[in-house]
């Protein structure tokens, strides 16, 4: 079931209805049916998954607690933590990883001369397999840790793992967040019932609007590479990556509009990442809650940067490869995650030589026209990791990065040409307008300025003329039509 769905449109107003219509202490069990039912839609089976890893996580933190509780050895803790791990990574292995495994292994038998491997069976990919995994993970993390108390109640767990608005794309949330907020009633108020619905309406402007307008083009040519050259790769590409920010931004903003309107905060998941100056600064602002996940359960506990340079070096390599493979059983994605990670270490050896040549030239480092220096520096190395993402082979990538090095026909972008790439010129410039209003509305973001506060400081027609013309535009210029066919959001396959 797809936020931008009529099932969903559907859905979603009966579940607020009877969340708050029923006694307090019963709405944890209306959301947890409510979003069994959502998971569901895609494939029921597949919620068996999901309650494994509940139940799986769920006992280890009633383990881990009763260690403490009678004193047992560190040692029996960390087997119940161990545990915990094997027995949810083994699934994701076996659903994402296994196929690609066995691609490798028969590769390198040949290589060897000896048989191939054939696989007896195929596996589709549960929707948010990798989500629902590392939250449910993060709590066993948590409990161990004695950040989070242990929940007793199966239930209210099982809402914190499976809670419907951010079950399938995150953001991953911690326990110590939303666990907390599930064993709190939410009486229903006016101030959350707006604020979460003008995010909604915001996600939905970046999905429809932009997002899925933009896929017109991108698809395009990267679904037929062959027939194009490098100018239709370099646009593509830099299209891509708006496209991307929008569609996985606007899921989680839709996300957290929608648990806002139920008395719900989830945490922020983009914070304005194309005006980052660094590529260390971009992976600060952008998929915030797994990049936080890997921080503080895996580069933390590999040493951090607490055992000298070689090794902080080290680990954020293994950060960035390791979240490579978590977006895809590909090599590509392997590749796009240590571009991310070469680039943060390079940049930081290279930063006492930056800072000298700043001072030779008498660079001022917080003047405007360096800070867009930095954000055009680092966008384009962002932009170039990308490629690896969205191409469909390590091979298509390649040729890709080529074609755009070997670029004959700058004209391209002024003769017109443009324009038969999937979208029309009309097309075309409402994108650009629609790219402009959501370059300010992040510009004014980026400057501390609470576009939404604003708003509702105005007088009620001023509101209500920005909400009206703002719903119409989405209306009207969404992608929608009788050819229209709802775009899955990207970040759905992982």
């Amino acid at each position: 079931m797809l936020f931008h769905s009529i099932d969903f449109l559907m859905f979603f107003p009966i579940v607020v209805l009877m969340y708050y219509a029923i006694p307090k202490k019963a709405r944890y069990l209306w959301l947890l049916a409510a979003s069994y039912f959502f998971y569901m839609c895609w494939n029921a089976k597949y919620a068996m998954l999901l309650l494994y890893s509940t139940a799986i996580t769920y006992l280890s933190g009633l383990c881990i607690d009763w260690c403490d509780r009678k004193k047992k050895p560190l040692g029996w803790k960390k087997l119940f933590v161990a545990m915990s791990f094997c027995m949810n990574l083994s699934i994701l292995f076996l659903f994402k990883y296994f196929d690609f495994a066995i691609e490798n292994l028969n590769a390198l038998l040949e290589t060897c001369g000896l048989a191939v491997i054939t696989p007896g069976f195929s596996l589709l990919l549960p929707v948010g397999i990798s989500f629902y995994t590392f939250q449910a993970l993060s709590y066993t993390m948590d409990v161990y840790r004695k950040d989070i108390y242990v929940e007793r109640n199966f239930l209210k767990y099982a809402l914190f793992v499976s809670f419907f608005p951010q079950l399938v794309a995150g953001p991953i949330e911690r326990s110590k967040n939303l666990l907390k907020q599930i064993s709190c009633g939410h009486s229903f108020s006016y101030e959350n019932f707006r604020r979460g619905l003008l995010l909604m309406l915001w996600g939905y402007f970046q999905k429809i609007v932009i997002a899925d307008r933009l896929a017109f083009l991108v698809d395009t040519v990267y679904g037929d590479l062959y027939s194009y050259q490098g100018e239709q790769y370099l646009l593509a590409s830099v299209l891509f990556a708006i496209q991307i920010y929008c569609d996985f931004s606007g899921y989680s903003i839709i996300a957290a509009g929608a648990a806002k309107v139920m008395g719900f905060q989830l945490m922020e998941n983009f914070d304005c990442p194309y005006f980052a100056r660094s590529v260390a600064e971009f992976w600060r602002r952008w998929h915030i809650s797994l990049t936080s996940w890997f921080r503080d359960y895996l580069y933390i506990p590999l040493g951090g940067s607490r055992k000298g340079a070689v090794r902080r070096y080290v680990n954020i390599m293994v950060v960035f490869l390791v979240s490579g493979l978590w977006h895809g059983a590909q090599w590509s994605f392997v590749i796009w995650g240590g571009l991310n990670g070469l680039f943060q270490v390079v940049g930081s050896l290279c930063q006492p030589l930056r800072k000298k040549a700043g001072r030779l030239l008498q660079v001022k480092e917080e003047s405007f026209g360096h800070r867009c220096f930095q954000a055009l520096v680092t966008f384009i190395l962002v932009d170039f990791a990308w490629i690896f993402f969205r191409a469909d082979t390590l091979g298509d990538a390649l040729h890709v990065v080529g074609g755009i090095f070997t670029m004959q026909n700058p004209w391209f972008f002024m003769d017109g040409s443009i324009y038969g790439l999937g979208l029309s010129q009309k097309q075309f410039s409402l994108a650009v307008f629609s790219m402009l209003i959501l370059a300010a509305a992040d510009w004014m973001k980026h400057r501390k300025i609470n576009v939404m506060d604003r708003l509702l400081e105005q007088d009620i027609w001023c509101r209500w003329l920005v909400y009206i013309v703002g719903t119409l535009f989405v209306l009207v210029f969404g992608v929608w039509g009788n050819a229209y066919d709802a775009q899955a959001f990207v970040y759905f396959q992982f």
